[in-house]
């Protein structure tokens, strides 16, 4: 009885990426699906090396380690949230409106990347840029140098900071984030009035961590601040003639 011979299983090869075609643009799009994928944590070169089908080692050509390539992602994803160029609109208030609402909007778009967005300084392009058309602003708003760079380091506190809390809020798990909100629109109208007369009168319309309202009306209030500022200097200035 003659035995067949079984045909040989191809055993599909793990295509590898041509060389020569990194680069760092495409290394940065792919770090960007990582992050959102993994978070940073999950940003590695290994991770960046599989999802590019490249050798790990071949980023190091491009980025000398992690933290260079996240100060370069946190800034060219900074250049996508304001769309097109930072030009002033001839109003300083709203030309600051416009970068705080880009700023925040950049953050809950990509909410695992907002505590590094808020508290790194990436010596980059779009940051310079940023600084820079926030100064002018500031100074057509009236405001002497020593203010400026005062009230620069304040308003872009703020913008961070608000908008890197929001982020977290929206970075919870799902069923965290339910019960959190669950608790302003049950628990605190369960208070009673006798021990907490305020929260019981003002229940059902306490805003939760996350309402957009709360940056929206803090925005506001630190323009108002800017511009009183800017009114009470120019006044000094003519006094002093």
């Amino acid at each position: 009885m003659s035995s067949e011979r079984m045909p040989r299983t191809s055993v599909a090869k793990k295509t590898r990426r041509p060389r020569d075609s990194l680069s760092r643009d495409v290394i940065l799009e792919a770090a960007e699906v990582i992050a959102v994928r993994d978070g940073l944590d999950g940003l590695t070169f290994a991770a960046l090396g599989k999802e590019l089908h490249a050798h790990a080692t071949s980023i190091y050509r491009h980025f000398r380690d992690k933290d260079e390539l996240v100060l370069e992602l946190i800034d060219v994803l900074r250049a996508k949230s304001y769309e097109t160029p930072l030009v002033s609109s001839g109003d300083w208030r709203e030309d600051l409106r416009f970068t705080a609402r880009a700023i925040h909007a950049n953050y809950l778009r990509y909410p695992s990347l907002a505590q590094q967005m808020a508290v790194r300084t990436t010596r980059r392009p779009t940051e310079f840029r940023n600084v820079e058309f926030a100064l002018d602003a500031l100074h057509r708003a009236g405001l002497d140098d020593d203010s400026a760079v005062s009230m620069l380091r304040v308003f872009g506190n703020f913008v961070r900071a608000a908008s890197a809390i929001e982020a977290a809020v929206h970075a919870l798990p799902s069923s965290v984030r339910a019960t959190d909100e669950l608790a302003w629109e049950m628990e605190y109208r369960q208070l009673p009035a006798e021990e907490f007369p305020n929260i019981n009168r003002l229940s059902d319309r306490l805003l939760g961590v996350g309402d957009p309202q709360v940056f929206e009306d803090s925005l506001e209030l630190i323009l108002d601040v800017i511009e009183l500022r800017g009114q009470e200097q120019r006044t000094a200035r003519a006094a002093a003639g």
